[in-house]
């Protein structure tokens, strides 16, 4: 007899369906507002997750937690070294999920092909950029070239559509919105801006710096027709609208996509789940708390403990993450050490 599903809900209403797995804390850019230039202290390689509990514990929350959707991120994923064995593992799970990765796209030309091979579905590459000294400006890395080699790799390899993620900040590359797009409808990939969010390890970002939704609207507009996408968001974090006038190879319509993460909150709609590069479980992307899976992995727990963690930490889940508050405090772990 199958062991029954039971679904990670919380006590506001949400399930969440959608497992961010953070595979290392370690990346080969660094974006200013993520990390500082010189990096920071990585996780040493006994605290990282196994190729074999990483993949436990997608098994895990497939097969009894009723995820349906997993996305691999970083750091940059693809330095570790056993990823195109983690996705081909987690795509033969029955049920099947739906796998992606999210990625800076240096060393995808080599292993787009395998990933697309192993199972993976789809890609979301970060280009905040298209000017090479920009991109230094930004990233501290000459590294556009292999970006763009990367974007176009995953997209011979029919990991598509291709979609594309851009923080804007002000005075920086906030005029490159509309270029921007104008480069991703070109090429048939789809374009989605994100709020800098407060997750940088300095602890330095300030609003009046963020490049906000509706700048970012406003500077999409003067240049395109866009209109209302009448796709169901559900629990999305990007709002889409339909680019007038473009449509894609497969004659589907272009799309553009916003993700206002501080200016216009989706907590409430949030399917999301996170496991960090070192087995802790996060019920936001903000949550100053963790539940610690890797020591009950090593101690020998069953599946039925580890799952009944998982739901405990979940439950907990807060209403919203709170950056509006007056008491909001940043997690004292950046984004690559946290996962995308």
């Amino acid at each position: 007899m199958p062991t029954p599903v039971l679904p990670l809900a919380d006590r506001y209403g949400r399930v969440a369906t959608d497992l961010r797995v953070s595979l290392t804390d370690r990346c080969n850019l660094r974006c200013t507002y993520c990390m500082p230039p010189e990096g920071l202290p990585w996780l040493h390689g006994p605290d990282l997750l196994t190729d074999g509990e990483v993949n436990r514990l997608v098994r895990l929350a497939v097969e009894r937690l009723g995820v349906t959707e997993v996305r691999f991120t970083g750091g940059e994923p693809l330095l570790r070294p056993g990823l195109v064995g983690i996705v081909a593992a987690a795509a033969r799970l029955t049920p099947r999920p739906s796998l992606s990765l999210t990625t800076n796209a240096i060393g995808l030309e080599r292993l787009a092909g395998p990933l697309a091979e192993a199972g993976l579905d789809r890609i979301n590459i970060s280009l905040d950029t298209l000017d090479p000294e920009r991109f230094v400006a930004l990233s501290h890395r000459r590294r556009l070239d292999d970006t763009l080699a990367g974007i176009a790799a995953a997209d011979a390899a029919g990991l598509t559509p291709v979609k594309l993620n851009t923080v804007l900040i002000r005075g920086i590359n906030d005029d490159e919105a509309a270029p921007l797009l104008g480069w991703a409808l070109q090429r048939g990939y789809e374009l989605r801006f994100i709020e800098q969010m407060p997750l940088d390890a300095g602890h330095t970002w300030r609003r009046d710096n963020m490049g906000t939704v509706a700048e970012t609207l406003a500077r999409l507009r003067a240049a395109y027709d866009l209109l209302p996408d009448p796709a169901e968001r559900g629990g999305a974090p990007a709002e889409t609208w339909l680019v007038a006038g473009y449509t894609l190879a497969d004659g589907r319509p272009a799309k553009v996509g916003v993700i206002a993460s501080v200016s216009q909150p989706f907590c409430a709609a949030c399917d999301r789940t996170r496991l960090t590069a070192d087995g802790a479980v996060r019920s936001c992307l903000f949550s100053r708390e963790e539940t610690d899976l890797r020591a009950l992995l090593r101690g020998g727990a069953s599946d039925d403990m580890l799952a009944e963690r998982w739901r405990a930490a979940m439950f907990g889940k807060l209403p919203g993450h709170g950056i509006d508050n007056p008491e909001f405090l940043q997690p004292s772990r950046p984004m690559s050490a946290i996962g995308g």
